[in-house]
């Protein structure tokens, strides 16, 4: 099926006003992700879907939202639209124990965590940033995609378009046959991207993950040889939609909310036995304090780049 050339359009009216950058910035890696892009209050979005590829642009006003899409996945898109806004998550055990956490479900009790229904499309570029700096990662990803993806449908050809030069992702096949040299020019040692590959060999199994618990999602995914609990929660928080899937094991998560919570910065331990009686809710938590507390004070340099790997050198030896 193909689309016309004007896309196929849908709105929603929703009981809230959807919050559309964080449900968006979620799945952005970086201000030049070549998938996503946000211009003020208008955001784009490509991905593959069951039924091909498809671009997606999104407004909303109050709880009102607009949407286009165009390619052989665009009805696809506009269909699960609701659930990738967070139609399906549930509040329900979700009890603020906190001051700071009642005050940020106050601001923001409508926030929703969305499901992209993607699993491949998440577990890629995780793979990609597992260890290293979110600078390194989303330079990585952003030069991967560009050679190894193909254009996005649609407008993305046209230079007067907000979605010029938009790319989708990789096939999980295209991953699969990305040469290792390829991979480490780009910044991605071997450790890296062979989970990617390994994972990228078994990616329909991995989508049926959507068809079970989060629970199940988990030890489906942490199967991998290579794909930890922080990988694990990275994919779930994007495509199963699951609001407990805290970001554990992340270099700067667990002392933001520690601090956030205690004024301290303490280690994961003490940041999983902070949001035990969240349990159900943890990345929900995660979410909120973010919102209201941001990040930790920080006086410590921020982490340098490597300068071994091939594009750090420009091929010098």
């Amino acid at each position: 099926m193909s689309t016309p050339a004007a896309g196929l359009t849908r709105r929603l009216v929703l009981d809230r006003p959807p919050m559309l950058a964080p449900v968006f910035g979620l799945h952005r890696r970086g201000t030049g992700d070549p998938t996503h892009r946000v211009l003020g209050g208008l955001h784009l979005r490509t991905t593959r879907t069951p039924c091909g590829t498809a671009l997606l642009k999104v407004v909303a006003s109050g709880g009102e939202v607009s949407a286009r899409a165009w390619g052989d996945g665009a009805e696809w898109v506009l269909d699960h639209l609701p659930r990738l806004l967070g139609e399906e998550d549930d509040l329900d055990g979700f009890v603020p124990r906190h001051g700071i956490v009642a005050e940020a479900h106050r601001r923001y009790g409508h926030f929703r965590v969305g499901r992209s229904d993607a699993v491949f499309e998440a577990l890629a570029p995780a793979c990609i940033e597992q260890v290293v700096t979110g600078k390194e990662a989303f330079r990585a990803f952003r030069l991967l995609v560009r050679e190894f993806g193909e254009p996005a449908p649609g407008p993305t050809q046209d230079p007067g378009s907000a979605a010029y030069g938009m790319f989708v992702a990789p096939t999980p096949e295209a991953w699969a046959r990305v040469p290792s040299w390829r991979f480490l020019a780009a910044g991605v040692e071997q450790r890296r991207s062979r989970t990617l590959v390994r994972t990228a060999q078994r990616a329909v199994a991995l989508e049926r993950t959507l068809l079970g618990t989060n629970e199940a999602a988990d030890l489906a995914l942490r199967s991998f040889p290579g794909v930890g609990p922080w990988t694990s929660a990275e994919v779930r928080q994007r495509a199963h939609g699951d609001a407990d899937a805290w970001s554990i094991g992340d270099y700067h998560v667990g002392k933001n909310i520690t601090w956030a919570l205690t004024g301290e910065v303490l280690d994961d331990d003490a940041a999983t036995e902070l949001l035990e009686p969240y349990r159900g809710h943890r990345y929900r938590v995660q979410v909120l304090l973010m919102m209201v507390a941001g990040g930790r004070p920080r006086r410590a340099p921020r982490m340098t780049l490597p300068t071994h790997t091939p594009y750090a050198t420009r091929g010098r030896s």
